[in-house]
C-alpha cells in the first residue's frame, strides 16, 4: 500500500473520512508506520501531526511527556515519549496500520491526557482489538476488521 500512490491516497482518505466532522486539531502517530500514515492523515484533515517516539530512537526537542506501554502482541514493553506541545483546546486522533492489543494506543492516550488535551479515538487500517481494549480507546474506526482477512497462509 505504501509503495503505490493511488492505493496510499485511498487508504489515507479512508482513515480520515470518518473523522472529518470531529474537529481534529492533531493527528498522532507512533513510529514507524504511524508516522507515515498519521502525517498523511493529518494533511488530509488540515491538522497538525504529533510524533510519538519509542525509547532509544530519534530526537524530540523541547519538553516531553513520557509513559510506558503494556506488553504488545510480541511481548515487548515500549517506553514512549512525545513533545509536550498539546493543550486544553486540542483534540487528538491516533492513526496506525494495525492494532491487536491496543497497549501502545492506551499509552498514547495517557500522553495526550498528560498534556491536558482531549483524546478522540483511533483510526486504523486493520482492527483486531478485543472488547476490553476497545472500551478504553474511545471511538475506533477501521478499514477492515482482522477476522475479515481470513487465515494467514504459510509457505514452505
Amino acid at each position: 500500500v505504501l509503495t503505490d500512490g493511488a492505493a496510499l491516497r485511498a487508504v489515507v482518505e479512508a482513515l480520515a473520512a470518518p473523522w472529518r466532522s470531529a474537529r481534529v486539531t492533531h493527528v498522532l502517530g507512533i513510529e514507524s508506520r504511524g508516522f507515515l500514515l498519521g502525517g498523511a492523515t493529518a494533511v488530509a484533515l488540515d491538522a497538525g501531526f504529533i510524533a510519538v517516539r519509542k525509547a532509544g530512537t530519534g530526537l524530540l526537542p523541547g519538553p516531553k511527556v513520557h509513559t510506558t506501554a503494556a506488553k504488545d502482541y510480541r511481548g515487548h514493553v515500549h517506553h514512549l515519549r512525545m513533545q509536550a506541545v498539546l493543550g486544553q483546546t486540542d483534540a487528538v486522533l491516533m492513526v496506525d496500520d494495525w492494532a491487536e492489543r491496543g497497549s501502545q494506543a492506551r499509552a498514547a492516550r495517557a500522553l495526550v491526557e498528560q498534556c491536558g488535551a482531549r483524546w478522540l479515538g483511533l483510526s486504523l487500517i486493520v482492527d483486531q482489538l478485543a472488547m476490553p481494549s476497545r472500551s478504553v480507546l474511545g471511538r475506533v474506526t477501521s478499514l477492515v476488521i482482522a477476522d475479515e482477512l481470513g487465515a494467514a497462509e504459510t509457505s514452505s
